[in-house]
């Protein structure tokens, strides 16, 4: 499934404290040269790149890596935790503030939320939530499987997706956010944050993101900037309602009690496991129908951060999946087997219908990108082809007709006026004497200084270094199952599937990497012969470099929006999420190798529901075939999907949108037993009756959700050392 990153929508308010010491400390970020004239803007200060913040970042990372493994294992969700990577780095530095050299700046803290997450994606990103346990559990003899990998293997493995989508990222950035300006809701949330945390900027209770302040470099980091526009902020009498103050501390501590709780009720669970399943509807539908409740306050976390109409959207999928499909499957003798079983019982007759509605969302959702420009603007096009070809035949169409005014100013002229707005006391001369001062440097630019971005030298050679490195890598530990021709195309298309998967994420805050790599599994059906032994074992592993790309450029264009509005050095987060995934990929195969010695896999713990999907996608588009009437339910549900995935489309920003069933909230309710998803619609449901009925600020559901999802999956290290320790549970 692909990652969440959080609430879209922050209203933290600096504490007092902080804003006068960030006063005293720095001078003004921007200030007026006269009336009339725009301010000047400064580049932010602070250093961008620190030994420090990278170890900061590692450390948060790792705990975020340990959580997204545990709850990837289990249901195949994990979470970028950009907002909480933010907030815990600022709390470690503002913690030890009378011991640093240096100030702790913005920019510093946008170097640790890049390094933790290049961390954090890496458990899905290098395939270890679903692609690899299909390779060792579920790949069958006459499959060439099951493959086990050695740790070195693992590492090479990982290693080898964790850097070409990064590096491919770079040249996509000036596209996106300089030009296109794309949205990226979660990158700019987090600029918010940070910008807060350190007292950049003032916010209003009930307000609404200004995205008109956060077109240029730096735009965020403006001194006493409004990030919000108020609403309904006055009383009954006109007079205006002060802002409730959140201070970082109170996050802090409500990060470390729900931490607590969390952890308390995982080592609970060890003891008692039936924690895990509460048979709130009773023992019948429980045991017979799988029916039950897992009150993990981590999973309700998930709910909170999902938003009510995608945990609303997965109870329908649980309850179309296990309430009517299950049964009607077991009754009518189509799946006889007990309905637990993947493979003879009713719990693999429903992924089928779960997958269909998955591939048909994909299709439709990322066809409908590239489409778009030619539905929009292919009527204006033929109009004006049709204009051309009727004056001046077939030479009309590849003729071009000035239009509008002629220029009549050369170079010099242009110059001479910019000398003339120099010497008027302009922006230009007023840059040049600071630099002569040796004050802060002057930019009033849309994107970075030359310096501070990431070189076309550095980009062409290490595309070229980490794809070769990446198709190394496959060959290494696939030898010679896996032909050359294969990892190559699947390379160059993860790069393709990537634009697609970017551009939504920038439009949408969805990076759809689950339809992206499905895509990427139909294709290479087409083009590796079904009588290849290892056509399923290719089919996967085209999947995972897919994926793997289109994630890591997706989760480094939102870090690179949030640098860009903090004014955040490029260059310095390129290095930052390389270091990131470097360690995050070495150790999520630790990790994920701890996990899987310890647990049975799959179990009643680690189910690996993504697992099964990517091992029955394989099976399907390579010709295996589906379970009897699996195809017909399969099918019906496909058009339905595909048509609500249009009216998705359709209704972008439109009220009755989030009424329509999202496919892959749906598909994901289907595949998950019932338990995981009941707990994340309780959280969706806090979410709404939180923002909605009571209309409080989102930062407390934040850091609520992220103590909780935190606690447990940290937690659950200490479960494991039980479990290996053979300790009894009771």
């Amino acid at each position: 499934m692909a990652p969440d990153r959080g609430l879209t929508t922050l209203e933290p308010v600096p504490e007092p404290d902080i804003e006068v010491e960030a006063e005293e400390m720095r001078p003004p970020t921007s200030s007026g040269v006269g009336e009339g004239e725009p301010p000047i803007k400064f580049l932010p200060e602070g250093r961008h790149f620190t030994f420090r913040g990278v170890a900061a970042g590692l450390l948060v990372g790792l705990v975020i890596v340990f959580s997204n493994m545990y709850f990837g294992l289990q249901t195949g969700w994990v979470s970028m935790m950009t907002m909480p990577a933010s907030l815990l780095g600022f709390g470690i530095f503002r913690t030890l503030s009378r011991h640093l050299s240096f100030p702790f700046t913005p920019v510093e803290n946008v170097l640790v939320q890049s390094v933790a997450g290049g961390m954090a994606i890496m458990p899905l990103g290098c395939g270890f939530v679903g692609v690899l346990p299909a390779m060792e559990y579920l790949l069958k003899p006459a499959e060439q499987g099951p493959i086990y990998l050695s740790m070195g293997k693992l590492i090479i493995w990982s290693l080898g997706l964790c850097y070409f989508g990064v590096v491919f990222a770079v040249p996509l950035r000036r596209q996106v956010i300089i030009r296109e300006q794309l949205k990226f809701p979660s990158g700019f949330s987090t600029a918010v944050l940070i910008g807060v945390l350190h007292g950049k900027g003032t916010t209003q209770n009930s307000g609404a993101l200004d995205s008109s302040k956060a077109a240029t470099f730096g735009s965020l980091a403006l001194e006493n900037q409004p990030l919000f526009e108020s609403e309904d902020a006055r009383d009954e009498e006109g007079r205006i309602v002060p802002a409730k103050k959140q201070t970082w501390a109170a996050n802090i501590r409500l990060l470390l009690i729900t931490f607590g709780i969390s952890g308390i009720y995982t080592l609970s669970t060890y003891f008692f496991p039936i924690l895990r399943n509460l048979p709130i509807f009773g023992t019948v539908a429980a045991e017979t129908w799988l029916w039950t409740l897992n009150p993990s306050f981590a999973y309700v976390g998930q709910g909170i951060i999902m938003g009510p109409a995608t945990t609303i959207h997965m109870l329908l999928g649980a309850v179309i999946g296990w309430g009517i499909l299950s049964p009607l499957a077991k009754y009518r003798g189509w799946a006889p087997g007990p309905i637990n079983d993947w493979e003879t019982g009713s719990k693999g007759w429903i992924v089928w219908t779960s997958l269909a509605i998955m591939l048909a969302d994909a299709v439709i959702s990322l066809g409908h990108l590239p489409l778009r420009p030619v539905i929009e603007h292919g009527p204006a096009l033929l109009i004006t082809l049709k204009q051309k070809y009727d004056r001046g035949s077939l030479r009309g169409l590849f003729q071009s007709r000035p239009t509008g005014y002629a220029a009549v100013a050369g170079d010099e002229t242009i110059t001479s006026r910019r000398r003339s707005i120099s010497s008027a006391g302009g922006i230009s001369s007023i840059s040049h004497l600071g630099d002569e001062q040796g004050q802060r440097k002057i930019w009033n630019h849309d994107d970075a200084p030359p310096e501070q971005l990431v070189g076309s030298k550095t980009v062409s050679i290490g595309l070229v270094l980490s794809i070769l490195f990446c198709i190394a890598s496959i060959h290494i530990t696939f030898g010679e199952l896996v032909p050359l021709y294969g990892t190559i195309i699947a390379v160059f298309m993860a790069m393709l599937l990537s634009i697609m998967g970017v551009r939504a994420l920038g439009e949408t805050d969805l990076n759809p990497v689950s339809g992206i790599s499905k895509i990427a599994q139909l294709f290479f059906a087409l083009i590796i012969p079904q009588t290849n032994k290892a056509s399923v074992l290719i089919n996967l592993i085209a999947g995972a470099v897919s994926e793997a790309g289109a994630l890591q450029a997706g989760d480094l264009m939102q870090d690179l929006k949030t640098g860009h509005l903090l004014g955040a050095a490029p260059k310095a987060q390129f290095w930052g999420q390389i270091i990131g995934a470097t360690v995050g990929a070495v150790v999520s195969a630790w990790i994920y190798r701890l996990y899987t010695a310890v647990y049975e896999v799959p179990g009643d713990l680690f189910q690996v529901p993504t697992a099964f999907v990517w091992i029955f996608t394989a099976r399907l588009v390579t010709g295996k075939g589906l379970p009897y009437m699996a195809r017909e339910f399969a099918g019906g549900a496909a058009v339905i999907f595909a048509v609500f995935t249009i009216l998705r489309a359709k209704g972008i920003g439109k009220k009755w949108h989030a009424y329509i069933p999202g496919g892959i909230a749906v598909a994901v309710g289907m595949y998950n037993v019932p338990s995981f998803t009941l707990a994340r619609t309780i959280g969706g449901l806090m979410n709404w009756y939180w923002r909605v009925r009571l209309g409080k600020d989102d930062t407390p559901l934040i850091v609520l959700a992220s103590g909780f999802i935190l606690g447990e999956g940290f937690l659950s290290i200490v479960n494991l050392i039980l479990q290996s320790s053979r300790v009894p549970h009771l």
